[in-house]
């Protein structure tokens, strides 16, 4: 089987995009082809899988989801962002769309050519203080974007920028699998620089290492430092491993703006892959 695919990144956050539409396949299927070809090295290599779907609502498309390791995923900021300009581009929807997720529907809006808007899913967090096994951190929030939500564990880290990844993968891997987490959780580490910004470093459930960037944690590390900030309304730059993103906090609306570009365009003839 050959399939068309899109390469996409957003702040280095990199996805293999298909439109499943005709190709139907199946969870199972979706699952085997991103592990297979999400493989550096073996295959194409990308963090995820995105496939484009008929909507089972109002939605202008429905947006799969599945990370490196098969697992079906709820929702992603920055691939909601490439999937976006993937779905103009191939004149599936308008600058203005809706698109379908496990965790809800999510607007989106071209901004120019390269730079799209989406509005995550509405985010709920709780505040944890009590220690964690197999780490030294005394605090952290729990946030969820969305019904079923987005998980995710926001920690404060002074000096992060200058802290080696691998000092902080022991940390992440404990709290990512901590018992109180049902659907375990992406793990945001955080510092706040002298201008304001936040340094943010994530680790990814179902990719099982820190990413380039990830779109949904940095919201909820924005709400949640806003949260206790006392802020309802904040625009919040966010220096990522893969470059910058901006997520505008007004109450409970997290908007993420940043990038989504277009790095090639292929067909997939993996012969290791069987679907």
């Amino acid at each position: 089987m050959k399939i068309p695919y899109t390469k996409m990144q957003g702040a280095a956050n990199d996805f293999i995009v298909i439109d499943n539409r005709s190709l139907k396949l199946t969870h199972e299927q979706l699952s085997a082809l991103a592990i297979q070809t999400c493989r550096h090295k073996f295959s194409i290599g990308a963090d995820a899988v995105m496939a484009v779907d008929y909507p089972e609502g109002t939605a202008d498309f429905r947006m799969r989801f599945y990370n490196a390791d098969g697992t079906e995923a709820e929702m992603c900021g920055n691939g909601a962002r490439c999937i976006a300009r993937y779905a103009y581009e191939q004149q599936i929807a308008g600058e203005a769309m809706t698109i379908e997720t496990v965790a809800g529907d999510v607007p989106a809006w071209r901004l120019d050519k390269k730079e799209y808007k989406v509005l995550l899913n509405p985010p709920t967090v709780t505040r944890f203080a009590q220690s964690f096994p197999g780490t030294t951190v005394t605090t952290l929030d729990y946030v969820e974007l969305g019904n079923p939500g987005i998980p995710h564990a926001v920690v404060h880290y002074p000096g992060l920028a200058d802290v080696p990844l691998n000092e902080l993968t022991d940390t992440a891997k404990a709290i990512r699998h901590w018992a109180a987490f049902p659907k375990g959780a992406n793990v945001n580490f955080y510092d706040e620089t002298p201008t304001g910004d936040l340094v943010v470093r994530t680790f990814e459930r179902g990719v099982e290492d820190f990413t380039f960037a990830c779109g949904t944690g940095s919201g909820a590390t924005a709400y949640a430092v806003s949260h206790h900030q006392g802020k309802t309304t904040a625009e919040v730059l966010l220096q990522v491993l893969g470059g910058t993103l901006t997520v505008v906090v007004d109450h409970e609306n997290l908007a993420l703006i940043g990038d989504a570009i277009m790095v090639s365009e292929g067909l997939i003839t993996d012969e290791n892959l069987h679907l």
